[in-house]
């Protein structure tokens, strides 16, 4: 069987094709790999303070390039470019937050030892991090990653979704551009066969993905293998409860948003809808009115709040998790139907009486298809939330935020809860989960510590 030897990129819009890159040989991947390792060598010894300033100015870089980065992403993936920019922005805020912090994360501590004498603790970058990223947030799910390892001193290799290629080879511009050291963080143009020989390379120390809990499985085993630290940010299926005393305007309005923004392709989107019986037949109206009045159209196009899902088997599988659904006992409340015309588009769809046993209440549907569930009251809203293998994020409303504090801090078994709002990214704030969404940290001066080597040095009196 004969390999591929091109990746063609895809407009989602329209369906027409893109670019087309080449993949690297064997060989070109190994010197890559080698030569980040030497890049490496020489960037460990940097100071905390020279490497911040170089992650501020990729920060600068990347503000700069917001046009070009943001249309691309665009046309890779479909999502609305205003989006595109707002993710571009965040991207660059990554950079001053780790800028601005990541000296201070990084320091040495001192300590007295319980024997007398001193102890220091250092946090010493450990070597390559290998990031296998996804396509949904192209700039965003790179950024994140590299830039903290980046800051701890560890050289950065990345195996792209390859429908956002061009996302990938364009980053590496703009971080050369910026003043990073060349060959410290690396874009490989790679299949899957090769990307398993990256992880057992002896310079690559630690290996990072995001994706299904399916690849995660995979790659979290080939990576322990090898003995090498991994993080896994995976799926999931986050449920937002909306309880009585709730804000019935707000809920519905960030309930939309939190279903639909980046097209419904968000691990950490709101998926399935949790309402207390007391308020489930208003919010039921109002919910489906607001879905049925998403403006779904060219994402290049302002007006439109969504664009095309980014590929068209991804669409197909959609589909075929809502038929089943509905073979189950769900019904279509809007959408459901896949409209003919250009373009791997999906329609805004709500599915009622989501029971156990359907794809709509038991695994995640990664596209604009919102789940609708009746609880009893809050006990049962909790109860049901937590019935899910996944565990990433989840939401709350309620005017009660000491209640919902206590919910979230005492019962949401997940790793993110967001009270009266949706799932979105702070570079303040860890993000990750548990059970099938993964394990480790990013943000809020946690990831900055996944891949480094914590070393303890005892000074005797």
């Amino acid at each position: 069987m004969t390999k591929e030897k091109t990746i063609t990129t895809t407009n989602p819009a329209t369906g027409e094709q893109l670019e087309t890159y080449n993949y690297i040989t064997d060989s070109e991947m190994n010197t890559t790999i080698e030569n980040c390792h030497k890049a490496f060598s020489e960037w460990k010894l940097e100071s905390l303070k020279n490497r911040a300033s170089v992650i501020a100015a990729i920060g600068k870089k990347l503000t700069e390039h917001k046009d070009e980065l943001a249309k691309l992403m665009t046309k890779e993936m479909g999502k609305p470019l205003s989006q595109s920019n707002d993710e571009v922005d965040l991207c660059a805020g990554i950079c001053k937050y780790t800028a601005e912090n990541g000296p201070d994360s990084l320091k040495e501590e001192e300590r007295e030892l319980s024997k007398g004498g001193k102890g220091i603790v250092t946090y010493s970058p450990i070597g390559i991090v290998y990031g296998i990223q996804p396509w949904n947030y192209p700039s965003y799910q790179v950024i994140r990653y590299a830039i903290v390892n980046l800051m701890a001193g560890n050289g950065v290799l990345l195996k792209h979704a390859s429908n956002v290629t061009g996302t990938g080879v364009l980053l590496e511009k703009i971080f050369v551009e910026a003043g990073l050291p060349e060959n410290l963080f690396k874009t490989l143009l790679i299949t899957h066969d090769q990307s398993d020989e990256v992880i057992k390379h002896k310079a690559v120390r630690g290996v990072t993905l995001t994706g299904s809990s399916g690849a995660g499985r995979k790659v979290g085993q080939k990576a322990t293998a090898e003995l090498k630290k991994v993080v896994l940010e995976l799926g999931s299926n986050d449920a937002y409860i909306v309880l009585e005393d709730a804000d019935l305007e707000l809920a519905v309005e960030k309930c939309v948003r939190g279903r639909i923004y980046n097209n419904g392709e968000t691990c950490i989107a709101a998926k399935r809808f949790v309402v207390v019986d007391a308020v489930y037949d208003e919010f039921k109206e109002a919910f489906v009115k607001a879905m049925k009045d998403v403006k779904v159209g060219n994402p290049m196009d302002d007006t439109c709040d969504m664009g095309p899902m980014a590929r068209e088997d991804l669409r197909e599988t959609l589909h075929k998790q809502v038929e089943e659904s509905v073979q189950k006992g769900a019904e279509i409340l809007c959408g459901g139907k896949i409209k003919e015309g250009k373009g791997y588009y999906y329609p805004v769809t709500v599915l009622g009486n989501v029971k156990p046993g359907q794809p709509a209440y038991d695994d995640e549907l990664f596209g604009p298809v919102a789940s609708l569930i009746k609880a009893k009251d809050t006990e049962d809203a909790m109860r049901i939330a937590n019935d899910s293998r996944f565990g990433l994020g989840g939401g709350i409303f309620t005017k009660d935020t000491d209640k919902a504090k206590r919910l979230a801090q005492d019962h949401f078994d997940t790793g993110m809860i967001f009270i009266n709002s949706f799932g979105i990214a702070d570079p303040a704030m860890p993000f990750g989960g548990v059970k099938d969404s993964g394990f480790g940290r990013e943000h809020g001066g946690f990831g900055i510590k996944e891949f480094v080597n914590v070393k303890a040095l005892n000074f005797s009196e």
